[in-house]
């Protein structure tokens, strides 16, 4: 962890005390800080943006210019090391990504075609003009897109052109589930039961989940990532599974091939990162748990896990190891392992590519994996023994998405961000995003808008560090999963470890439903709530004593507020007074003291309350006294009326609620992959109306109840927005 933490803080040091920076460091800093968040301060910058990884030798010669074949928070990830490395580097990119960060961060940039990833990002014609065109010298892959394609893997060894990955043999056997599964069992690492074939069609799918045994788990030979998968619990799941697993494995990976195994229920999902290099030196760089998904992609990392202990650690990292050296592995991997509540683990599969959870590996080894991956790829032997990768320190990452965990913990959600604050100032926290103020989350690409990384001396001081970065996190302009993300780091399960790749599901059964309020922490925010009103009636109030009015005002003092304040249809009296920067509030008769600097400018505010520290969001305000706080990471929606105002709106109509009984809208935009039905079509409930496809993910929309198709507003093809209206029933 040294290398990452302690390098920016000596950076600062440095900077303070007027020394010169190492050149190829010192100007990337200088393109970030010009060319992508002007606004921020370069001492700022250095201290929570650049990577510094320990041991770089700057005579140590890899490559004059690579090329990421990649987008979003990894391509600027790469780049920042490239950056380091004193390497040049080229952005590609489709139209609708010509002003992203990755594309203003690196030195050259190259357009490969429109929007939809099988036109740009997945279009290895384009890409290879493009490497041709810039004369890089290598490419690293990333994550996702074609990091694991062993074609372009070929394509650029046939241009003299290094991938930065595995060599192609790798590529294809550990990157086909199935291939795979049968060198791990030669290797003597534990596998799951299941068929060691490509399942041809839906019936003989059936066939095979029946001899293995239900549950089953259905997944593409060639994927990952949590797309394609599905879990089957009988005979028409399994025909339903094969069916959308199929379509996602074509969408997304271009290979259709899917494989049949038992499904281990209620497992930790649990891996290894590996390095190896191509003199047949291979370490394991210790475990992640991962365990925390929702539709089988990870949502909360950390390193080490809780679970392990010793031996079981150095067990799993033997077989790891066994395993990449099986197929010569060369460049960072990661063998992914199912772990039972007795400690029994089974090999999942292997990643031939940089993960995205990487960073907590980064932070407890202090190793920087782009910077081994690019060194491998020139030929370097690794510089470490299995002795030297020591576990210092706690690692968390949680992925912010834009998405709208209370619905099916997280579908699509796209927008523009009209304001965007990293929480970069606190003490021990990285992010690593490729965005800004400004940018669009589309229907085109995953909506992950960061990964948001802790890093303390122990678990307790991460996770504390992590509740407090998600409680300053400013995102504007799109939904996003803080909520639940920081309700799972506080759950007491969580804390102790009692974790598995059910939690979700487990935890909160009905949907999630955001953080429910103690009778004490209501008091809290309805305390605040209040003060923050009366402190934006004050400012107004000011305001319009220093106009230009010809008349003057003269508006009596007012000793204390009397307000009326509305939460989850409850009312609530509340009296507040103000002292300086101090409200004496009180709740339903407890009374509370709220205090604060009041800086209403602010996107952040820092409250205390009653001696207890607490950093709230105003998010929205209207004139009819209907506010949006974001408190404890859930958004609470309140109304605060003064006691006139209170009585007065008791005349006002509500507006009615509208029937959705008989109407299907779209959870989520996408687009629509099929409809499954026609006017005059009589439906039972629960029946597939149409499926649509979001960052892609293919989801059924069903019936909401049994009745008559009256008319069809979309058909296949068509691009929806969240809340389009998709079917009417009579």
């Amino acid at each position: 962890m040294a290398g990452f933490w302690t390098g920016a803080a000596a950076l600062v040091t440095a900077g303070r005390r007027g020394r010169r920076w190492p050149q190829p460091l010192m100007r990337s800093v200088a393109l970030w800080t010009v060319k992508h968040v002007p606004h921020y301060s370069r001492r700022y910058l250095v201290a929570s943006r650049t990577l510094c990884s320990a041991g770089y030798d700057s005579n140590e010669k890899t490559f004059d210019k690579i090329l990421i074949a990649n987008r979003g928070e990894i391509a600027c990830r790469v780049i920042k090391t490239c950056k380091k490395m004193g390497i040049k580097t080229v952005a590609i990119h489709s139209d609708v990504d010509a002003s992203s960060v990755h594309v203003k961060m690196a030195d050259e940039a190259v357009c490969v075609g429109p929007a939809p990833t099988s036109k740009s990002y997945l279009n290895m014609d384009a890409i290879m003009d493009a490497v041709r065109n810039t004369r890089a010298q290598a490419v690293h892959p990333g994550y996702g897109f074609l990091s694991e394609n062993k074609e372009f893997a070929k394509c650029l060894a046939a241009e003299d052109v290094i991938f930065i990955g595995p060599d192609t043999h790798a590529i294809q056997a550990m990157g086909d589930k199935i291939e795979s599964k049968l060198l791990a069992k030669k290797a003597k690492v534990n596998t799951i039961p299941g068929f060691d074939g490509v399942v041809k069609d839906a019936d003989e799918a059936v066939r095979i989940a029946r001899e293995i045994g239900y549950p089953v788990m259905i997944k593409a030979s060639a994927g990952g990532g949590g797309k394609g998968m599905r879990i089957a619990w009988d005979d028409e799941e399994t025909r339903d599974g094969f069916r959308f697993s199929s379509q996602e494995a074509a969408s997304s990976f271009g290979d259709d091939r899917l494989l049949i195994e038992k499904f281990i229920d209620n497992p930790r999902h649990i891996e290894i990162q590996v390095l190896g290099d191509k003199h047949g030196n291979a370490l394991w760089l210790n475990e992640r748990e991962c365990s925390i998904q929702r539709r089988n992609q990870k949502v909360v990392e950390e390193a080490p896990s809780i679970f392990l202990d010793s031996e079981t650690r150095r067990a799993m990292g033997e077989q790891a190891v066994a395993l990449a050296k099986a197929v010569n592995y060369s460049s960072a991997g990661t063998v992914e392992f199912l772990v039972d509540s007795k400690k029994n683990f089974y090999f999942l599969e292997m990643n031939t590519r940089l993960q995205v959870e990487h960073p907590v590996t980064e932070c407890i080894t202090g190793l920087d994996l782009v910077q081994e991956m690019i060194r491998v790829a020139k030929g370097y032997p690794l510089r470490h023994k299995q002795a030297d990768i020591p576990i210092n320190g706690w690692a968390v990452e949680c992925r912010v998405y834009a998405e709208d965990p209370y619905k099916s913990f997280g579908l699509p959600s796209v927008g523009r961000l009209s304001q965007y604050e990293e929480p970069i100032r606190l003490p021990g926290v990285r992010v690593d995003s490729g965005i800004q103020p400004g940018s669009d989350i589309s229907i085109y690409y995953d909506p992950m808008i960061s990964k948001l990384i802790t890093y303390g001396s122990d678990r307790t001081e991460a996770l504390k560090r992590m509740e407090d970065a998600l409680d300053n996190y400013v995102i504007r302009g799109v939904t996003h999963n803080i909520a639940l993300l920081r309700e799972v780091i506080i759950n007491s399960r969580f804390i102790e470890g009692n974790i598995n790749t059910k939690f979700l599901s487990d935890v909160y059964p009905d949907g999630f439903k955001g953080h429910q309020l103690t009778e004490t922490e209501r008091n809290q925010f309805l305390a605040v709530a209040s003060s923050l009103f009366v402190a934006l009636q004050l400012r107004a109030q000011h305001f319009q004593d220093h106009g230009n009015s010809r008349v003057p005002i003269v508006k009596p003092q007012v000793a204390s507020w009397e307000l009326s304040v509305k939460l989850h249809d409850e009312i609530h009296t509340v009296i507040a007074s103000k002292s300086g920067p101090t409200f004496s509030v009180e709740v339903d008769g407890s009374k509370l003291n709220v205090t604060s600097t009041w800086n209403l400018a602010s996107p952040l505010l820092s409250v205390n309350v009653d001696g207890t520290q607490r950093t709230i969001q105003c998010l929205s305000r209207e004139a009819g006294g209907n506010m949006s706080i974001q408190f404890l990471g859930t958004v609470y929606k309140v109304r605060i009326l003064t006691k006139l105002a209170a009585e007065l709106h008791k005349f006002m109509l509500e507006k009615a609620a509208e029937d959705t009984s008989s109407i299907l809208r779209s959870p989520m935009p996408g687009v629509v992959v099929a409809i499954s039905v026609k006017p005059g079509d009589l439906v039972a409930e629960g029946q597939e109306i149409c499926v649509i496809e979001a960052m892609k993910m293919q989801n059924s929309m069903t019936a909401g109840k049994t009745g008559k198709v009256k008319s069809v507003h979309c058909k296949a093809g068509d691009t929806v927005g969240e809340g389009d209206l998709l079917v009417e029933l009579e």
